[in-house]
């Protein structure tokens, strides 16, 4: 057997452990340590499983991910987000579904302090759905808003999934997090014409609000963003300034988390406990697949697949539309049962070398590859957003319901997606002011 074959068999012995559901780290590492123990001999795979997950835990710019997951985590725990929703909700309750409006706004600006879809959408799952069942909202149209705005999470930066893709493709992060920007007010605009346009035809499922806000507590409501605000410039602006790396802006971000809830007053031994522990578990199972995931792209290395697909796809001359279509596609199966860090983290070492044979834009890729992972987290069966909301609402919506609102949210995106492949500026105009 060639050393292609291998690690073409490889591969398929891959997607075959992961379809009986053994943990994708453990499927990653298995088949990568085995493939290259075939290829090159024992005593090489002993010598990479030794080496490969030091020199990849120790890579300076994985630091930030822990620093904006503990960032993220204590702004959740110390409630610096909820004034966000509040002032929202009073700006816009006038608008066709303005509740659900002021979500998709809250959620945009939770995912600024978070870079997690699933904390994106348990925050806002605690505050928006029970403001929204109050006045009567449509179930479906309430938790199916509140799933969907949390995919924002991972477009705004800081995002997780960026910043992983950042590492591996060699890509700089800040480039993503600038072209994020774009991506993720399209999809929150998209998000908002759904839901204006969806309540204007259909006013039951979004109740217009009769009470009259006076302007003096409208103003009142803008005091309580400060957290988020301060949080954001400190943050962002020193990063776009120039002050500080996007590796540093994450630890910048932790600090100063803390710093603003301890000058809101809602800093306790035991939010700073929970926020610290949350931190500690999703960064040792982050790096454990990401480990994985930089053995398979030794093993494919060794095997000469990854080299073999891109010559491949050059050799037929597939158009890039088709391409870009067929990865879409991959992504949206993929989406389906698998979370989104494990998807890319699988697939990156695969489809890096035909991405970059074809000249496509790594950023622009990245940016439209977190938003095909991001769908599939509210795509069924497995939509970990919308089973986060379930856990949220408990017996208020069924799963069947949620699913249901989410499916015009789905719409938006394929529309969104669209525009992102026919139109790449959307995504390259910010990163190219700062080239």
């Amino acid at each position: 057997m060639s050393d292609v074959e291998i690690g073409f068999v490889g591969i398929g012995i891959l997607v075959a452990l992961i379809a009986l559901r053994v943990p994708i780290s453990v499927s990653l590492i298995g088949v990568s340590f085995f493939g290259i123990w075939a290829i090159v001999g024992e005593r090489a795979a002993w010598g990479i499983l030794g080496v490969v997950p030091y020199s990849f835990a120790a890579t300076w710019q994985l630091s930030s991910v822990p620093m904006f997951l503990l960032m993220g985590f204590f702004c959740f725990h110390a409630g610096l987000t909820k004034g966000l929703f509040d002032a929202a909700r009073v700006w816009l309750a006038g608008l066709p579904g303005g509740l659900a409006v002021a979500a998709v706004f809250g959620a945009a600006g939770f995912a600024a302090v978070t870079g997690s879809s699933v904390a994106c959408a348990a925050a806002m799952g605690r505050i928006a759905v029970p403001e929204m069942m109050r006045y009567r909202y449509d179930v479906s149209l309430a938790t199916g808003t509140v799933a969907a705005a949390g995919t924002i999470g991972a477009l705004i930066p800081p995002s997780i999934l960026m910043i992983l893709y950042g590492i591996i493709a060699e890509v700089p992060i800040s480039q993503l997090f600038l072209g994020g920007v774009g991506a993720g007010l399209l999809t929150a605009f998209g998000y908002v014409m759904v839901i204006t346009i969806r309540a204007s035809i259909n006013p039951e499922l979004a109740p217009k609000l009769t009470e009259k806000v006076p302007l003096k507590e409208k103003i009142a409501a803008l005091k309580d963003t400060w957290p988020v605000l301060l949080l954001m410039f400190g943050v962002f602006g020193g990063l776009f300034g120039g002050l500080f790396t996007p590796t540093e802006a994450g630890a910048v971000g932790a600090f100063l988390s803390v710093v603003i809830a301890a000058l809101k007053g809602s800093l306790t031994i035991q939010n700073f406990k929970n926020a610290l522990l949350e931190t500690l578990l999703t960064s040792a199972s982050l790096f454990i697949i990401a480990i994985g995931a930089s053995m398979l792209t030794r093993f494919l290395a060794f095997s000469g697949a990854g080299d073999y697909l891109s010559e491949l796809v050059v050799a037929i001359g597939a158009h890039e539309l088709l391409l870009l279509v067929g990865i879409s596609m991959v992504y949206l199966v993929l989406g389906m049962f698998l979370e989104p860090i494990g998807a890319m983290l699988l697939t990156l070492p695969i489809l890096l070398p035909i991405i970059a044979s074809t000249g496509f834009s790594l950023v622009w890729f990245g940016v439209l590859l977190t938003k095909f992972l991001e769908i599939g987290m509210i795509t069924p069966p497995i939509g970990l957003n919308v089973f986060v909301i379930k856990g949220v609402v408990g017996d208020l919506a069924t799963t069947s319901t949620i699913f249901k609102g989410i499916m015009w949210f789905l719409v938006s995106d394929l529309i969104v997606i669209v525009l992102l492949m026919a139109f790449p500026e959307i995504v390259l105009y910010l990163p190219s002011l700062v080239e």
